[in-house]
């Protein structure tokens, strides 16, 4: 009797994981050919890193994107953006639809895991309104800068440049052509308002605005009410940005970056701010020139990120949500957590503690060895108080986890095992820090249970 082997299958997580490292790698030594960097030159360390932030839609650059590469290397950047928000298993099986070929079950949870919250039969149409959907506002947003950028330069070169940062915007990438970011546009209605537009709508993640669309504008659904994803998504996103901009115009008052500045500057850049550290990493202002405080306000925002199912990181809003309600009902002693009149499983509420844990924990330990790699290096003549302090290595590493891309200033003079821990980070923060863990440790089912004892607590 023959005993039939058994094939190794491979997890959706896993598919999904594997699908970044290959595109990071494709990119990697597409960023280190001659052809792409002006100075042809680029170190392998540096073209991992780029690649890695680019696929990430992190930002992070330890090279100036707009001078160091040619026109080939930024395209080449802007297509690992692109892939890299979508996912490359999301863009697979949309073309697999369009063209009428079959999607294998792994892709099919795949995307299950990626793009929506409960079990639904309509994951394609989704999949496909993700792409359709995608590739619209981006067209949008880069027509709209065009005509901008077209004031004060060659229609060409502004088209490019709205593409360019369009694509770099929804997807929450960050990536600019410009030297300093975006400083010189801190005053700029037109450019401040489209750069959030196209950040927000893609941070509060593709179900949530798949949702809208059935409940608002398709003909289908106009009875039925939204779920509690996207309540809660919509809900938690407005409070960071009116509470996030509210505490950068208290914290940064007269005498700071925001010394001297017109009306139109003293309104916006809040606002832009608040809603660029949580996912996208675009600047209107000196980062390095913000006061503490404002700092580590900034870390808040994100560490809490963007929201499930869409191109930023973090711990997303509904995990921050889902903690804040479970704290205010232990505290009134209530057995479940409630929220909008709906109470949440004991197993979601036990994923978002262990997602805060343990991505408290990453940061501690990945801001720990970069702080013990500059314990041992040694430049003669150097104050040690010139140095890279905690807190620029504690925004760093945080940045980087929540795939923002804002840094103070610090990402190019990180030494080469420095940029090995970041771009770990920015690997783990856009894979997910559950879907990482999964993947390397494994998933048990069950366990051993064991007669119960109390422990104190607190």
């Amino acid at each position: 009797m023959k005993i039939p082997k058994k094939r190794w299958q491979m997890s959706p997580a896993t598919l999904v994981l594997l699908s970044f490292v290959v595109l990071i790698a494709c990119g990697s030594l597409l960023l280190k050919l001659d052809v792409s960097t002006v100075s042809g030159a680029l170190p392998w360390i540096d073209a991992i890193f780029t690649a890695t932030s680019a696929v990430c839609v992190t930002g992070l650059v330890v090279v100036d994107t707009g001078t160091c590469f040619t026109l080939v290397g930024q395209l080449v950047i802007l297509a690992l953006v692109q892939l890299g928000g979508l996912g490359v298993m999301t863009v697979s099986v949309a073309l697999f639809t369009w063209i009428g070929r079959a999607v294998s079950l792994r892709n099919r949870l795949a995307m299950q895991d990626l793009f929506a919250h409960t079990p639904r039969r309509d994951i394609y149409r989704l999949v496909r309104s993700v792409v359709l959907f995608t590739f619209g506002a981006e067209f949008l947003g880069a027509g709209l800068l065009t005509l901008h950028f077209s004031d004060h330069m060659p229609f060409a070169k502004a088209l490019y440049y709205g593409v360019f940062h369009a694509v770099s915007a929804f997807c929450n990438a960050g990536f600019a052509l410009f030297a300093d970011g975006l400083p010189r546009y801190a005053g700029s209605w037109l450019v401040n308002l489209v750069i959030c537009a196209l950040i927000v709508v893609g941070g509060i993640g593709f179900p949530v605005l798949y949702d809208l669309h059935a409940r608002y504008l398709a003909r289908e659904n106009r009875t039925a009410r939204l779920s509690l994803q996207t309540r809660t998504v919509l809900v938690t996103t407005a409070l960071l940005i009116v509470g996030g901009a509210a505490m950068f115009a208290l914290l940064e008052v007269p005498g700071s970056v925001m010394a001297e500045r017109s009306l139109a500057e003293w309104l916006l850049i809040p606002i832009f701010q608040s809603i660029t550290c949580r996912t996208a990493g675009f600047n209107t202002v000196d980062i390095a020139a913000l006061r503490e405080a404002t700092v580590v306000m900034m870390i808040l925002l994100m560490f809490v990120g963007a929201s499930p199912g869409s191109c930023g990181g973090g711990i997303k809003t509904t995990t921050l949500a889902t903690l804040a309600l479970f704290t205010l009902s232990r505290i009134r002693h209530q057995r479940r957590v409630n929220l909008f009149r709906k109470s949440l499983p004991e197993a979601t509420v036990s994923r978002a503690m262990s997602l805060v844990v343990l991505s408290t924990a990453l940061i501690a330990l990945v801001t720990f060895m970069l702080l013990l790699s500059d314990t041992f290096v040694d430049v003669p003549g150097e104050h040690p108080q010139a140095r890279i302090n905690a807190l620029q290595y504690l925004f760093e590493t945080v940045s980087a986890f929540a795939t923002v891309g804002l840094s103070m200033g610090i990402t190019a003079s990180l030494s080469t095992w420095d940029k090995a821990w970041i771009i770990f980070m920015m690997f783990v923060g856009r894979v997910g820090v559950l879907t990482f863990s999964y993947v390397i440790v494994g998933n048990t089912v069950g366990g051993k249970e064991y007669a119960e004892e109390n422990l104190m607590i607190g």
